[in-house]
């Protein structure tokens, strides 16, 4: 052991080996890894150890893709035998929706180039594993990459490959504090001594949250345990001269591989149960916890309905061990914010499927500075402090685990961990029949109904659809008003805050009273938001952007903290509500004695109003594409605010509309949106953000490389599509085809209320994109015609918006 490492790694399991590997593997040799016991002596040394690459985040299934396509090479690069049994497995529906579902993912696989799945009927799926009970069975969705390994090997299999790169393995020495340096290291003080490490990694499994509070943050992770056993040889298995696939029965919470001559059977009971909710104890080792086979009985049940051999075989072992879990089931991966060079990469339930993809995005991060790939689904900055509550968490990974093998629906809005945060007219909006949905953690208006009404789940258009159409096209006919509390808000203040947006952001900084967009990139070029900037006059500055992304933005604007600015979060503070439609300035005019009109107000400006009793911040601009009037106020007084402009839109038509019409508005207006249009993963020109950067105003962050896109040109670029769809609209992620051959996928879909028409946006390719091109899109599995029409079907001139 040295003193000083450029990086160390804190945890043995597969994702600390892996991440160790990738390292080495891009460059960084003078590092080391740091484990308690031995190497697997957490939740990897029990782990069933079963591997695929199907998973809701399509960008998270792309990263567990590579993750299975690298086994073979750190086999061969290490010469450690992994144990690896390529299996191929199948994901089992007898429930007519779930069937629905399966071959929407089938269509997802596709887009994201995952192209060794396909559907099987239950002939199909009885002859991959002949155990099974096809009993009511419709389909299922089988992947010949997928299987399962030996944890033990393939954990070493990453650290000795690691080693061969120049890494060193420190084992049975536990880290017992972690002290930040001034210059940005760190004190890794552990049993054998203190080392000074430039980068810490917290890839500590079942104790990474007392490793978070080591460095003086509460994770979001926590253990839960799982069952499965092994049985005794089967004759049905023993008669095979093959190895059966894995089969997964998503309608009976379990799965099932081969092993040796019997089965492993493990199950995600509808009752799970947490252990040791702030980490394992210290001395917990090679151990495991005693069954609870009541707990998991009606699972079990189940299994042996669709299994039956299970009746007669004899259990070699039940294995009940404890896995961390996260309030969305997905990995917490990434620099946390406020903690200078301090990594995590935690809370990997299923390690062997996403350890490879956390590794290699991890390691690009700390030494490119930003990973390849897109990988919001997993960082960290996805959460916020609210997230590591005790009792948010016990409700939210209990839901997730239950949830495991339940298809949640595109419309569902699960309950756990709410309602958290309320806007300022939560009760108001409740009584008027405001439908909620929540985005990290706040409450926010889906729609709104009549009492009583109960959206049906469905992968289709759901009982709200004409509720939804309603509002929308009451706001094209009149005017809507939407409560905007879940937009992000930052004050940019102090002498050297125009020269440090102007070097943070690539588009040119608005003069005082007027708001610009503003795409905001990273170093290599891709973006990091599409913000809109607002100048209050006299060196005031907001920021405005997507409300889940708050985390996100802040620690990237703290990385770039600079001298004579200050940055503050306002978004608990100030909440408001978007005015729009062709009536809002009618309606506006009479709360206030200022001047709205086009000429004192015209379309981008922005300044301080009364209205009514509220002193508030006022911008005329609308996502929905008609006349607006976006209206920030302090929380306290959003309540007034509500019940001063329904008032005075009252005879005018006013309705309050959600979150579900807006997106529909957006759509008509082929309007981009972060998440869908935008992500990390996106270069300006691929998006049409391009015509918002300056190149001309000078340097700014990631300039030279946007300059290199811009000469190079993009393969793909975002264009929209009309859809002859049925009884469904396109959502997300379904591929794109012409004649056979796929050339992009959707970001995202609906249905157009104004102009009657099915339409989403896509990101295709270059010689796919012209005007008139016919296409076809899978909306729900069934491949539907499609056809690239001209943007904005809607006020195509946007005269609207500008009136």
């Amino acid at each position: 052991m040295k003193s000083h490492y450029r990086a160390v790694v804190i945890g043995g399991g597969v994702v600390g080996a892996s991440v160790l590997y990738h390292l080495t593997r891009f460059g960084w040799s003078d590092v080391a890894l740091i484990e308690r016991a031995e190497l697997t002596a957490g939740s990897t040394w029990h782990a069933a150890a079963g591997f695929h690459a199907l998973n809701a985040d399509p960008n998270v299934a792309a990263l567990q893709d590579y993750t299975i396509n690298l086994y073979r090479e750190i086999e061969a690069e290490s010469g450690q035998n992994i144990g690896l049994h390529m299996t191929g497995g199948v994901n089992i529906a007898s429930d007519p929706q779930r069937w629905e579902w399966l071959k929407s993912a089938w269509a997802v696989f596709q887009s994201v180039g995952i192209e060794t799945a396909r559907l099987v009927s239950p002939q199909e799926i009885r002859e991959l594993c002949p155990i099974v009970d096809v009993t009511g069975v419709l389909g299922g969705l089988h992947d010949s990459n997928e299987g399962h390994l030996d944890p033990y090997g393939t954990t070493h299999a990453y650290a000795g490959a690691a080693k061969k790169r120049g890494a060193e393995i420190i084992l049975r020495n536990r880290v017992i504090e972690l002290k930040p340096r001034a210059d940005g290291s760190w004190d890794v003080i552990t049993e054998q001594g203190t080392i000074v490490a430039e980068h810490v990694v917290n890839a500590g499994g079942l104790w990474a949250k007392q490793l978070g509070r080591m460095a003086g943050v509460d994770l979001p992770v926590t253990p839960m345990e799982h069952h499965y056993f092994i049985t005794e040889d089967i004759p049905e298995i023993a008669a095979l001269d093959r190895e059966i696939g894995i089969a997964v029965d998503l309608d009976g919470f379990s799965y099932l591989r081969q092993e040796r001559k019997g089965v492993l059977l493990g199950v995600y009971e509808q009752n799970p149960k947490h252990w040791n909710m702030d980490g394992a104890p210290w001395d917990y080792g090679i151990e495991l916890i005693p069954e609870d086979i009541d707990r998991i009985s009606p699972e079990l049940a189940k299994a042996h309905e669709r299994f039956p051999c299970l009746a007669t075989a004899g259990i070699r072992k039940w294995v009940n061990g404890a896995f961390t879990f996260t309030p969305d089931g997905n990995p917490i991966v990434g620099p946390v914010r406020g903690l200078k060079n301090y990594w995590v990469a935690c809370g990997v339930m299923a390690g062997f499927s996403q350890g490879g993809g956390v590794g290699k995005s991890l390691a690009e991060w700390m030494i490119f500075g930003e990973p390849q790939a897109d990988i919001f689904g997993m960082d960290i900055a996805r959460y916020g402090a609210f997230a590591a509550n005790r009792e948010y968490l016990k409700q939210t990974t209990r839901q997730f685990y239950s949830r495991r093998f339940v298809m949640t629906f595109p419309n569902e809005r699960l309950p756990a961990g709410r309602p958290l945060k309320r806007p300022g007219a939560y009760d108001g909006m409740s009584a008027a029949g405001c439908e909620w949905t929540a985005s990290w953690g706040l409450e926010i208006p889906a729609y709104f109904a009549p009492m009583g009404f109960r959206e049906n789940t469905t992968l289709k258009r759901s009982n709200a659809f004409d509720i939804v159409g309603d509002e929308a096209l009451q706001v094209r006919r009149a005017a809507g008003l939407v409560d905007i509390s879940a937009y992000s808000r930052y004050a940019v203040s102090g002498p050297g805050a125009q020269a440090w947006l102007d070097r943070l952001l690539a588009g040119k900084l608005p003069k005082a009273g007027q708001a610009r967009l503003a795409p905001m990139l990273g170093p290599g070029g891709r973006l990091k938001g599409d913000l809109t900037v607002f100048n209050w006059g006299g060196g005031d500055y907001w920021l405005m952007g997507s409300y889940h992304l708050r985390e996100f933005h802040m620690r990237w604007f703290e990385s770039h903290a600079a001298d004579g600015v200050t940055v503050t979060d306002l978004s608990d503070a100030m909440s408001g509500f978007l005015l729009t439609g062709p009536n809002a300035r009618k309606i506006l005019e009479r709360t206030t004695h200022q001047d709205l009109s086009s000429k004192a107000l015209p379309f981008m400006a922005c300044g301080a109003f009364d209205i009514g009793m509220v002193r508030a911040r006022v911008a005329r601009l609308s996502i929905a594409g008609e006349l607006g009037f976006e209206i920030s106020c302090p929380v306290a007084m959003h309540a007034t605010l509500r019940d001063t402009l329904l008032a005075a839109g009252e005879d005018l038509g006013l309705a309050e509309i959600g979150y579900y019409a807006l997106n529909a508005l957006r759509l008509e207006k082929s309007f981009d949106v972060w998440s869908r249009e935008f992500t990390q993963g996106y270069a300006p020109r691929q998006t049409g953000l391009d015509r918002f950067i300056a190149f001309d105003k000078g340097d700014f962050i990631g300039r030279e490389a946007a300059l290199r896109e811009r000469k190079a040109g993009v393969s793909q670029r975002i264009v929209t599509l009309e859809i002859d769809a049925l009884d469904a609209d396109a959502s997300g992620f379904e591929p794109v085809w012409r004649g056979g051959r796929r050339v992009g996928f959707v970001t995202s879909g609906g249905f157009g209320y104004t102009i009657g028409k099915s339409v989403a946006l896509a990101l295709v390719d270059d010689d796919s994109a012209e005007e008139g091109t016919a296409l076809s899109v899978h909306i729900v599995g069934v491949e539907r015609p499609a056809r690239v029409i001209a943007a904005s079907p809607y006020d195509p001139e946007g005269k609207a918006m500008r009136q």
